[in-house]
């Protein structure tokens, strides 16, 4: 089976496009292949039901986090409705359809969702690795209480729309197409505040600021998101509620850097330590650990402490604690230090090892042939 196209090259927009672009974009390509205005065709009617699907996916803003961060993959079978006919497309987007291509005139009009609001929470890096409750403050409207979301000032009635004769939608011709759009002058409410609400001047909402508590789960990474269903912009026509989109910022933690699940640390050890083994006391998120570090440990050797890392929040095992051991050289040395270093370089230079000795033995040669080119050069 052929690989499904990107949804962004079907649409034809960028992937960084607004949502309006992306409703003209779908619009567009609906008046291109449907069906009628290409009978017989089933490469249009494919490319059709193709822009529905993409539409779907990039239309639903917790469907296109998903598949920007995984692709198709990342939909779990939710993308793509595969619709049967056309009556299923003008059912799921009957507000950016309306009653195109005829029939549509008869649909009952959908309600609107609300739409999304979008906002960010910064926690530490214990908090995203234990998870947390915290209280997420965004700005969202509410009905207006003056008119109870009427718009209209106490007593008031609106007024029929005249443009669309109170049906909240005008037939537009498009060639051999009827396009059926939302009225512009009253938005496809079908009638006009003609004496505004002096606290909401007729927009029938009110703008507050809410906080609302919400569960950070354990291993949620920085830049990842939280959805809050049904806590977004309320309808403009009696629909369902929007959904606030929440990311969450990890702040850089002092000692711990991050990577994917694994957690990572720079622990500084003496040379003695490094040549004669010793048992660490590490830091982890968790407490205090033990590392044994053997004899002989380099300067930037990585060691594994498991499961000390951060747990998976889609499941699956914890990360690892990756801690790098690096020799650190004193900088001030008391006398008793300084002596026996001293003491210890003497028996360096007197018992070379072997390593060192062939490392020497490279050494002179380099410089004795240098010295010979160099003569030859002058002669």
């Amino acid at each position: 089976m052929a690989s499904k196209r990107d949804y962004y090259e079907v649409l034809g927009v960028a992937r960084g496009a607004s949502d309006r672009d992306i409703s003209n974009a779908y619009r567009k390509l609906a008046i291109r292949f449907h069906p009628d205005s290409n009978p017989g065709d089933a490469d249009a009617t494919a490319q059709f039901k193709e822009a529905a699907e993409a539409y779907e996916v990039l239309s639903d803003s917790a469907k296109r986090a998903r598949y920007d961060q995984y692709g198709h993959a990342g939909l779990d079978g939710q993308s793509g409705q595969g619709f049967d006919n056309m009556e299923d497309i003008f059912e799921a987007f009957g507000d950016i359809f309306g009653g195109m291509f005829g029939g549509g005139g008869s649909r009952r009009r959908r309600a609107h969702k609300g739409a999304d609001i979008r906002c960010e929470i910064e926690v530490e890096l214990a908090e995203a690795a234990r998870g947390t409750k915290r209280a997420i403050e965004f700005s969202r409207h509410i009905r207006c209480d003056s008119c109870q979301g009427s718009g209209s000032r106490a007593g008031a009635t609106p007024q029929r729309c005249n443009r669309c004769g109170g049906q909240g939608r005008v037939v537009q011709s498009a060639g051999i197409l009827r396009v059926q759009t939302t009225c512009p002058t009253c938005q496809g409410a079908g009638t006009i505040i003609s004496d505004p609400c002096s606290s909401c001047s007729g927009q029938r909402f009110t703008k507050k600021r809410v906080s609302i508590e919400a569960q950070i789960p354990a291993g949620i990474d920085d830049g990842m998101h939280i959805a809050l269903r049904g806590e977004g912009e309320p309808s403009p026509d009696g629909g369902p509620a929007g959904d606030c989109y929440c990311r969450v910022a990890v702040k850089a933690h002092p000692l711990f850097q991050r990577d994917g699940n694994d957690l990572f640390l720079q622990m500084p050890i003496t040379y003695t330590q490094a040549v004669l083994g010793a048992k660490l006391e590490v830091p982890t998120l968790d407490g205090r650990d033990q590392l044994q570090v053997p004899a002989g440990t380099q300067s930037g050797e990585i060691f594994r402490i498991r499961t000390q890392g951060m747990p998976n929040p889609r499941g699956g095992p914890r990360g690892d604690l990756l801690v790098q051991a690096y020799v650190e050289v004193p900088k001030k040395l008391t006398p008793q230090q300084e002596k026996l270093l001293r003491d210890l370089a003497q028996l360096e230079h007197a018992e070379v090892t072997p390593q060192r000795k062939t490392f020497l033995e490279k050494l002179r040669d380099y410089f004795v042939s240098h010295e010979d080119n160099h003569h030859t050069a002058g002669a």
